[in-house]
């Protein structure tokens, strides 16, 4: 049975447990914060970005670019992954890009070789990072070493709520681009000046769809550049997201570690207090007993 010292060594130990976790707690939520301020300031630019996409392929007749061109799916890379896109794709050949080190680790001990591997990234979120991995994977795309191309990331909803999300990077979805090309066309041929030109300012019917672009360079070339900046923005945003996600879990756990413990200082202090009341009620009672003998 335990002594009154065991139960005080037990106490002071998760006392000592207890301000660990809360100060783990406080890290995670400083760390959240900025990982929300990242998170929401690169999903208007992410936006944008495919609006000008949309526009720059509204005004070509077949856009074409080496990351739209679409293969069968034989080969797919992998960015960011999970166990269960891998059972549901064992007939393709799988490439394994992995983000993190703890994901790193644990495909490596199951025997999976890695195109690509970067460590370290949700501390401390760089777009520099997120373009030499958009690099990487449209290298590989681009000399038909992967046929496909997906994110398999964690979409930051708020603090308890993260949703595990699969997103097609490549080949980029015809769809994407073309989502609403068919009005921005209509609304580029009503709104012609002389000579086919696009005015400056969008008129009334546009008010709300579009956004009228006059380009100074030839658009088929805007649309060139703008492809690959798409992939790495959406790359960018995968990362913060997954990093926003990560400090939320970690603070939501480390609350809820902290509260645990407060639990168990309780029930351990009122056992504590409950055997040394019998302790000396005991001792009282061997008094008493010794005295009435005498």
């Amino acid at each position: 049975m335990p002594t009154l010292l065991d139960y005080r060594r037990r106490i002071r130990s998760v006392k000592s447990t207890k301000q660990i976790t809360r100060a783990m707690k406080f890290v995670a939520a400083a760390k959240l914060r900025r990982a929300q301020e990242g998170v929401f300031a690169a999903r208007p630019y992410a936006k944008e970005i495919l609006r000008v996409l949309r526009s720059a392929a509204a005004r070509m007749e077949t856009p074409a670019h080496p990351l739209l061109k679409r293969r069968p799916e034989e080969r797919i890379l992998v960015l960011v992954l999970t166990m269960e896109f891998i059972r549901e794709h064992h007939a393709q050949k799988l490439a394994l890009m992995v983000v993190g080190k703890k994901g790193r680790d644990t495909l490596r001990k199951r025997g999976y070789s890695f195109a690509g591997e970067w460590t370290d990234v949700s501390a401390h979120v760089e777009f520099s990072k997120a373009k030499e991995i958009a690099g990487r994977i449209a290298e590989l795309y681009i000399n038909e070493e992967v046929d496909a191309v997906y994110a398999i990331y964690n979409e930051f909803k708020n603090v308890m709520v993260q949703n595990l999300r699969t997103e097609k990077l490549l080949p980029v979805d015809p769809e994407v681009v073309k989502e609403s090309t068919d009005s921005e066309k209509d609304l580029a041929a009503r709104h012609a000046g002389p000579g086919g030109s696009l005015p400056t300012e969008p008129g009334p019917q546009s008010k709300g769809l579009v956004v009228d672009y006059i380009y100074e360079q030839p658009v088929g070339e805007i649309f060139n550049g703008l492809v690959p900046r798409y992939v790495e923005a959406e790359i960018f945003r995968i990362l913060l997201e997954s990093a926003a996600a990560e400090h939320a879990a970690r603070m939501t756990a480390m609350d809820s570690a902290s509260r645990n413990a407060g639990d168990l200082i309780d029930s351990l202090t009122l056992t504590y207090n409950r055997a040394r009341q019998a302790r000396i009620t005991k001792e009282l009672i061997e008094i008493v007993s010794g005295s009435a003998q005498k």
